[in-house]
């Protein structure tokens, strides 16, 4: 038998939390505020710890119930996909994918139209993660990181190889056509722009491009890739960035690859899947889909 809190609690406290208000809780689910006050106590005590603190007049979910009822909710998102499957065989199908931010942007939310073209019944929605080591969480089908396919990493999931990367030099065209890079010493006199998220790009690169004496040169560095990557768009510096995922904005004279010749190998991108998980062939389609594309000649 599995130990699950009282589920009207559950119910309650996850919309409680979500609207951030007892009183939004209580006219949302059609019962009063001493009901809501009371099952959020009936849960508190199940769980042994405070849900909501005080606030003035308010009651404030704390970080840890706020991550608690994210998950509460994506639960009861799959209950009601599944209740509704079971009773209608035809009905929609929800497939949820975590991905890294910026793999979500520049290369798999373009490419679903084309899955969405062969599979009509069956709905991508695509959460996203700050950085591609985020811990794997509940209420996913599927979940994008960059790693290798070792299972130990991830002992309760299957893990599948997606993508592979490489990271050579990117700029704008604009910039280029003002002061172009035609050779490695060319790109003296730039804004270095860099990410917290890929810290190693540029020294990795100076490397391969033998400019280890440029290593110390000054850089303007932004906290995730996805942020970089337009300020190198906006014509604000160069900047290191991984291929085959920036194809979409070289295919469409966002960016360019000055050098393209100077290339440095990155871990790739991985699917994973719980073990546990029995969806027929609908997460395997997936994660094959992924693969195919990843394959695919650019263009």
């Amino acid at each position: 038998m599995r130990r699950l809190p009282p589920l009207n609690a559950l119910r309650v406290f996850e919309v409680a939390a979500r609207t951030g208000s007892y009183a939004d809780a209580a006219a949302q689910l059609g019962i009063t505020h001493g009901a809501v006050s009371r099952h959020i106590a009936t849960l508190e005590g199940w769980l042994g710890q405070r849900l909501f603190t005080r606030d003035g007049r308010r009651m404030v979910a704390t970080p840890m119930a706020r991550i608690f009822a994210a998950e509460v909710g994506l639960s009861f998102d799959r209950l009601a996909v599944a209740a509704e499957a079971c009773g209608r065989p035809g009905a929609r199908r929800i497939l949820r994918v975590s991905a890294p931010t910026s793999f979500a942007m520049r290369w798999l939310i373009p490419r679903l139209g084309r899955y969405h073209a062969v599979h009509p019944h069956v709905e991508v929605a695509v959460t996203t993660v700050s950085t591609v080591q985020e811990d794997l969480r509940g209420g996913v089908d599927v979940a994008i990181r960059r790693g290798v396919a070792r299972e130990r990493a991830w002992p309760q999931h299957h893990v599948v190889p997606v993508l592979e990367e490489v990271d050579t030099l990117i700029m704008s065209p604009a910039l280029f056509a003002r002061r172009p890079i035609r050779e490695p010493a060319d790109i003296e006199g730039h804004t270095l722009l860099a990410s917290e998220t890929r810290a190693g790009d540029w020294a990795d690169w100076l490397d391969a491009a033998g400019l280890q004496h440029l290593a110390g040169l000054p850089r303007q560095i932004f906290d995730h890739f996805y942020v970089t990557r337009q300020a190198v768009e906006d014509g604000l510096g160069i900047g290191v960035g991984p291929l085959p995922m920036l194809r979409i904005d070289i295919a469409a004279g966002r960016l360019m690859t000055p050098l393209p010749d100077i290339r440095v190998p990155r871990t790739g991108y991985v699917a994973i899947i719980p073990r546990q998980a029995d969806a027929g062939n609908l997460l395997g389609g997936f994660v094959d889909w992924l693969a195919g594309e990843a394959r695919a000649p650019a263009g």
